[in-house]
């Protein structure tokens, strides 16, 4: 029987290459974007994690590349010719990852560049030849400044998560790179949004691109049972420990903000006899590659994660994701839950909302479309949850006090001391008040010396002048007499 995959236009060799893997039946992103894709257009692709978006540029690219397939150990008969760039580490590599089970059949070569690790292999897998380069921005220019890798090749460029890359700051690198390569070429850019920078950069970048979108933008997974729960702030570390023990969750990714927060609930999670590690970017790459792999071979039971350090990550069947912080934009809430349910399995997604949270749990119903309910366990009822809504408590109203009779004396002197009083005052010539300026004073002369403060300040000033006048006069008689002292001796 044949594998419908051989219907898109792809060869026996990738064709036994995902038979081996078990694919069976393409996924819509790949269904649509394979077909174009290896007629030469450029592809402005909308596709959320999970669905399969890798192969639906790697596949057709690599049927077209084929043809320069060969066992030559020459470096000079393997230039670059595919590049794919990513926001991430742990993307890059596994895109790499990717491409190594898919060229299986075919000799090309690939490598993968990105921080955190040593150049020097980096730099000898370049010089040795290689098709296809999967890229952090950050690190591939560092090869290009050092002359370590020529882009003069390139028939075929992948911007994968370009949305996440502009969120990043990478916008003026991927500018750059995109500059350094031939005219005449091939890009595809997939994004889970088709926001005006995402058009901007197609704009500017791509000819006539085919727009490609299976699914509305921002929607969320059908597999995926989301669960919102209230909880006050100080419960959320013993809500988590509960939710993973009675849910005997073996598998599952805990999200945080901040690296702050990743390391606290970490080292709380661990405090409490649970297997947990942390990933984030102040971690060095090796620990993230180690502790990634005991995540996948289920040694390790729980990963806490940032946002971006999560990004790429690919686990075959994860059943849990529990969001113990709601994310900082609603996008990162789709992202994040695109962890679990992929490639058509079922996963839970738990989110813990505290009182300051409503306000991006509001955002997300928006962006999503999801009618989300607010649930409560027993046990962990919020003080500031209310039947029938997340709802602030009213503040208590206080009666007014009765004012003693020093306050009420200040009272009377300030309503005195009124502009729309001033006119009742007999002395009050112009009708108003001389503010403190000296221009003020200057202008109202008869109204500033009609307040006590102004006519002491006008008193000392004058007081003031007439001494230093006596002590210039009686310095200036001394000095005289001294001189004329000095000639007569």
């Amino acid at each position: 029987m044949s594998n419908p995959f051989s219907s898109l236009g792809l060869g026996t060799e990738l064709v036994s290459a995902l038979t081996a893997q078990g694919y069976e039946n393409p996924t819509p992103i790949q269904a649509a974007a394979i077909p174009k894709a290896l007629a030469g257009h450029d592809l402005l692709a909308a596709a959320q994690t999970g669905t399969g978006k890798t192969a639906a540029f790697m596949l057709p690219s690599l049927e077209r590349l084929k043809r320069y397939a060969t066992a030559s150990t020459s470096p000079a008969m393997h230039p670059v010719r595919m590049l794919v760039l990513t926001p991430t580490r742990e993307l890059a590599d596994q895109i790499d990852q990717n491409v190594q089970s898919y060229i299986k059949n075919l000799p090309l070569r690939h490598t993968v560049l990105f921080g955190g690790m040593n150049m020097d292999k980096q730099t000898a897998d370049l010089r040795a030849g290689c098709e296809i380069v999967v890229a952090t921005v950050g690190r591939l220019l560092d090869h290009v400044k050092q002359k370590n890798i020529s882009l003069n090749k390139v028939e075929i460029v992948v911007l994968d998560e370009a949305d996440r890359m502009l969120d990043m700051g990478f916008i003026d690198d991927i500018r750059k790179i995109m500059q350094m390569l031939p005219r005449q070429r091939q890009t595809l850019l997939f994004s889970a949004t088709f926001s005006a920078p995402i058009r901007k950069l197609a704009q500017d970048f791509m000819n006539a691109p085919e727009t490609v979108e299976v699914a509305a933008q921002n929607t969320t997974n059908a597999n995926v049972e989301q669960h919102i729960i209230a909880v006050d702030t100080f419960q959320k570390r013993n809500l988590l420990e509960r939710l993973i023990v009675d849910l005997h969750m073996n598998q599952v990714i805990v999200f945080c903000k901040t690296k702050q927060s990743v390391d606290r609930v970490t080292r709380e999670l661990v405090r409490r006899n649970l297997s947990a590690q942390a990933i984030h970017g102040d971690r060095s790459q090796q620990s993230r590659l180690e502790t990634l792999n005991a995540f996948k071979d289920g040694s390790l039971r729980v990963l806490v994660a940032t946002d971006i350090a999560a990004r790429g990550l690919d686990i075959a069947e994860l059943p849990f994701v529990i969001n113990y912080e709601m994310p900082a934009q609603p996008e990162d809430y789709v992202h994040r839950i695109g962890r679990t349910g992929r490639a058509g399995a079922d996963g839970v997604a738990i989110s813990l909302m505290d009182e300051s949270e409503q306000k991006m749990f509001e955002s997300i119903k928006e962006l999503t479309g999801n009618k989300l309910l607010i649930e409560r366990i027993e046990g962990f009822e919020p003080q500031w949850w209310e039947q029938g809504g997340a709802k602030p408590e009213k503040p208590e109203m206080r009666e007014p006090r009765q004012r003693n009779r020093y306050e009420s004396a200040k009272a009377q002197r300030e309503k005195n001391t009124r502009p729309e009083n001033a006119a009742n005052d007999a002395g009050a010539a112009c009708g108003k008040i001389a503010g403190r300026s000296r221009r003020s004073r200057r202008e109202h002369r008869t109204c500033a010396l009609l307040q006590p403060r102004y006519r002491r300040k006008i008193t000392l000033k004058i007081k003031c002048r007439l001494n230093i006048s006596r002590f210039r006069r009686h310095f200036s008689n001394r000095t005289d007499a001294l001189g004329a002292t000095a000639r007569t001796g």
